[in-house]
């Protein structure tokens, strides 16, 4: 699964909690200090595989296969679109204040002449698309990434990313829909759309790493990391430093206050 994946749901926590009960020793021979939960976090990655074996990639699967690939194109866009909004709220909070206009920009251009956001006009018109999410902003703000986490169907995450979630369910404009049906049923082809853009990428996981967790957990950390300093990051050696003087991130990605 992802770590964009839209619904923040308590129950599926609930049983993750009381699937991994029985596992929160760290399994590897020499700790990784960044995973101090490892073998919870293991038993929510083995849930979160079954579940995608199961539900999630044949239901991504089969909407590949019915999806024109421009009607394909288009609900990610749309989807895309509505990302957008968060972003420049972010950008905002972090006062970059170019990519808040941009962001704005992407959200009035799409929904207009790109048709409510199927059509991603603003990229041809050199408006960038950022992404910015809180938990980003709350690493800007030297928040330090806390223990790695695998949270049940959403995916990978960290303890800082865990807070940024209530962030950004705030600023996600599918949550003002109405009545719920059509809001649960908006998030789910969300939730499939974003599946099915991943196929290809599973499939070279599963057969390229020889530990997919391990993989997994360290590509998420860095493009976290490269995403907070805005594709600039400082050394592994400064960047460790100012875990421990969070007010050190203060000069990350060349806009600071």
């Amino acid at each position: 699964m992802t770590e964009n994946h839209p619904d923040r749901l308590l129950r599926p926590l609930s049983l993750a909690l009381a699937l991994g009960l029985g596992g929160c020793a760290t399994s590897s021979e020499f700790p990784d200090p960044r995973d101090p939960l490892e073998g919870f976090n293991r038993a929510m990655y083995s849930f979160n595989e079954k579940v995608d074996q199961h539900i999630a990639k044949p239901l991504a699967e089969g909407y590949r296969e019915i999806a024109p690939e421009p009607l394909d194109r288009g609900i990610s866009n749309f989807f895309g679109n509505l990302e957008d909004v968060g972003s420049a709220v972010n950008n905002l909070l972090q006062f970059k204040l170019q990519r808040t206009v941009s962001d704005v920009g992407r959200v009035l251009v799409n929904s207009t002449i790109g048709l409510a956001g199927l059509l991603d006009v603003a990229s041809g018109m050199d408006m960038p698309k950022y992404g910015e999410d809180f938990g980003q902003t709350l690493g800007y703000w030297g928040v330090g990434d806390g223990p790695y986490l695998v949270l049940p169907l959403l995916g990978p995450s960290c303890g800082r990313d865990l807070a940024g979630l209530a962030g950004d369910w705030f600023t996600d404009p599918m949550n003002q829909v109405s009545p719920d049906g059509w809001q649960y049923g908006g998030k789910g082809l969300r939730a499939i759309d974003k599946r099915a853009d991943l196929l290809g990428a599973s499939n070279v996981l599963q057969e390229a790493a020889l530990d997919p967790y391990e993989f997994l957990k360290d590509a998420y950390l860095q493009k976290r990391r490269h995403d907070i300093y805005d594709g600039n990051p400082p050394p592994e050696e400064d960047f460790l430093d100012e875990e421990v003087e969070p007010e050190g991130a203060a000069g990350q990605g060349g806009e600071r206050p």
